[in-house]
């Protein structure tokens, strides 16, 4: 037999990591690695965090798993602080980001198709963006126009159109009889972290509203406090229709949601979607815990201030090397360095030489997404490895 245990669809690189410690992973040969990567922004709170662990293991202890027949004390504790914090009045909870994107996909549809007298079935298409990630399902791959996911697996979902990303006149030139809501993130993760203008995201509140369309935000990599305040969609001054979040929630724990105003829910009605794991108690302990620490002004500044610091460092800093990088972008602890050469020899060469994680992303991008509990000790290891790494490294490796 040639194929692997694990199915081969993740090219795994040599780090094995047995252990977390804080902000740092720990490799089963005793490699210690500085963790600026979170997992892909879900380990906010790091590490072995006291808080996470005690109460996933005091929900353990008690009750794991009982599916969505019974009622749901923990599960209504967490939708209730969701919703005391945000714009939504309802949440979905799901086992991950994947799956809160096609609650949102069929949210959005529901609305006109699932509303009585007040729907209208022939809306079902959904306006998204170019170069946009928002998971791996057969309704999320046909959301993004990327082709490289696309192969192999046609034909596709039916019912998506792409204009560019932050360009409204695009957004707007799509808009049609069968057009049923816009699907967008506001700061692209996978495609190189990349925030919409201020313009571009009113300019789409201000479409949808003109249009009785619904506005659905893929919060998923964004969310959770990653830049700065609980939802990117508040550093916007507008109010979405629907939210799907995930990673951070959970702190590395799987856990998405889907959160919706009534009126966006109105098609969501008994029958229409369910879980068997999603919204379990021990998801919603870890859930739970999360927004005690995160949803708090005092924790939210902090990353804003770090976030700050970290990136007027990252602007001096690339000056040094102006044959390797580009420029700094991105909001809160959710910072991109788009490089001038590939990303991923890069990224790789600091992984496998300086012992710092990083991650790759579109555009040629080098995403900074470290725990949000990060200190200044972890911040300055930071900045010593990547030095070493970009004084390190040759230019044709990238070539």
């Amino acid at each position: 037999m040639s194929i692997t245990p694990l199915m081969p669809v993740y090219p795994r690189c040599g780090v094995r990591p047995v252990r977390g410690e804080h902000c740092h992973l720990i490799d089963e040969d005793g490699t210690r690695y500085l963790d600026f990567a979170s997992g892909i922004a879900v380990n906010l709170l790091g590490h072995s965090h006291p808080g996470l662990i005690e109460a996933i293991q005091k929900q353990a202890e008690t009750l794991m798993h009982v599916s969505n027949l019974y009622g749901s004390p923990q599960g209504e504790k967490l939708a209730q602080q969701l919703v005391d914090n945000t714009f939504a009045d309802t949440v979905f909870f799901t086992n991950s980001g994947a799956e809160a994107v096609e609650t949102a996909i069929k949210c959005v549809r529901a609305y006109y198709q699932n509303a009585g007298d007040a729907g209208d079935a022939d809306r079902f298409e959904i306006i998204t963006f170019a170069n946009a990630f928002h998971g791996r399902t057969m309704a999320t791959i046909s959301a993004s126009n990327q082709t490289k996911m696309h192969h192999g697996f046609s034909p596709l979902l039916d019912g998506f159109k792409y204009a560019e990303f932050d360009d409204l006149e695009a957004a707007k030139s799509l808009i049609g009889p069968k057009t049923a809501g816009f699907l967008v993130e506001p700061i692209q993760g996978e495609g190189g972290i990349r925030p919409a203008s201020m313009e571009f995201m009113r300019g789409l509140r201000a479409l949808a509203d003109e249009h009785g369309l619904m506005l659905a935000l893929d919060e998923v990599q964004c969310g959770v406090a990653r830049t700065g305040t609980l939802y990117a969609y508040e550093q916007y001054g507008i109010t979405p229709d629907i939210v799907a979040t995930a990673k951070g929630l959970g702190g590395g724990f799987p856990l998405g949601a889907c959160l919706a105003t009534e009126d966006a829910a109105r098609g969501m009605t008994f029958g229409t979607h369910g879980s068997t794991y999603g919204g379990n108690p021990l998801a919603m302990a870890a859930g739970s815990a999360v927004m005690d620490a995160v949803a708090n002004e005092e924790f939210l500044a902090s990353v804003r201030e770090k976030g700050e610091r970290i990136r007027t460092r990252l602007e001096q800093f690339i000056g040094n090397y102006p044959e390797l990088f580009e420029l700094v972008r991105g909001k809160g602890l959710m910072l991109g360095i788009k490089m001038k050469v590939e990303s991923r020899p890069f990224f790789v060469h600091l992984r496998d030489n300086h012992q710092l994680l990083t991650v790759a992303a579109g555009d040629q991008t080098l995403r900074v997404i470290p725990p949000l509990v990060i200190g200044d000790e972890e911040i300055d290891e930071f900045f010593e490895k990547l030095s070493a790494g970009a004084a390190s490294f040759q230019v044709t490796e990238a070539a």
